[in-house]
């Protein structure tokens, strides 16, 4: 494998989001590289076989080998064909690493950027994919909604309570992880359609809009002025449209790399590489690494409007 640790993420999402970068972890070298495969999953099946012994570590973006929420684990039927293909990498899917980073952030937000998050309305879109951010926004005494039946399935309610959030996730999950990934999330060429205007007006009742990018992307109006969003994956093109529709603070939960921040799952791989180990780590062995590389959430303030804080991009 050489003096660089290769970490290849294989998606199911568009290949026009493919992105290369190379960076040092405690005195590695490390090259991370993430590979669209546009919604193919033979094609993606194929790639991971054969990049299977031969690169450091493998994960999966645009689908999940399961979620992790309401104190359970629900697997992907979709994902079994794609795990399948892999034997001798460790390969994982951010799941792992989600719920505590994610978590995480919002504590940054509220101690290292001393943001007042308390009676903010918050718009999670999906609490089943994002539960560390609801946990998060949940402590910080944030009004919350999530948008798991919108979002998900296409019914147009918004959930409130916690209590009823996780008595539809243990009624719902076991159905919906049999599902055709295709059904429940954006892959290949339709993580670059517009937005859509089935939900116009949906984000002016909400202070944050927080959770996966595709899924906040999904319903944002062409103006949404002060709006904060918390989210994972953006690229530079995405920075620039979420400036240009006026959002006021953009966080990703991983830090940007030569213009845009990875996955969760590109993450975690990097740092199963980084310990060496065959399989995914316990959650708190990931925030140890994480403090030790120094990664950071990535912090933008898009109007050029947010306070002056040190590390703070304006």
């Amino acid at each position: 494998m050489g003096a660089i640790k290769e970490v290849v993420s294989v998606s199911l999402g568009s290949s026009a989001r493919d992105h290369e970068v190379e960076i040092d972890l405690l005195g590695e070298r490390f090259r991370l590289r993430r590979e669209g495969f546009d919604g193919d999953v033979g094609r993606a099946a194929a790639r991971l076989a054969e990049l299977d012994g031969q690169v450091d570590a493998l994960s999966l973006g645009g689908i999940d080998l399961y979620l992790r929420a309401a104190g359970r684990d629900y697997r992907f039927r979709a994902a079994r064909r794609l795990a399948a293909s892999v034997t001798r990498t460790p390969l994982v899917c951010g799941a792992a690493l989600k719920g505590p980073l994610e978590h995480a952030t919002v504590r940054f937000m509220r101690e290292d950027l001393g943001l007042d998050l308390r009676g903010k309305r918050v718009l999670v879109t999906s609490a089943v994919d994002r539960y560390g951010l609801a946990e998060g926004f949940i402590e910080a005494g944030c009004d919350l909604r999530y948008g798991d039946l919108l979002y998900v399935l296409g019914v147009p309610v918004l959930i409130r309570g916690k209590r009823t959030l996780d008595a539809l996730i243990h009624a719902l999950a076991p159905v919906v992880v049999q599902l055709p990934f295709s059904w429940l999330y954006p892959t290949g060429s339709a993580q670059d359609k517009p937005p859509s205007t089935g939900q116009a007006g949906l984000y002016d009742r909400f202070d944050v809009i927080a959770g996966d990018y595709q899924y906040v992307r999904k319903f944002m109006g062409e103006e949404t002025r002060g709006k904060w969003v918390v989210t994972n994956t953006t690229t530079a093109a995405d920075v620039e449209e979420l400036r240009a529709r006026g959002v006021e603070l953009l966080v990703t939960t991983t830090p940007r790399l030569a213009g845009r921040s990875f996955g969760t799952n590109v993450i975690e791989a990097a740092l199963v590489a980084l310990a060496g180990s065959p399989k995914e780590l316990p959650p708190a062995e990931y925030l140890r690494l994480l403090d030790e590389v120094g990664f950071e959430p990535d912090v933008t303030w898009l109007q050029g409007s947010g306070p002056a804080r040190a590390g703070v991009p304006r």
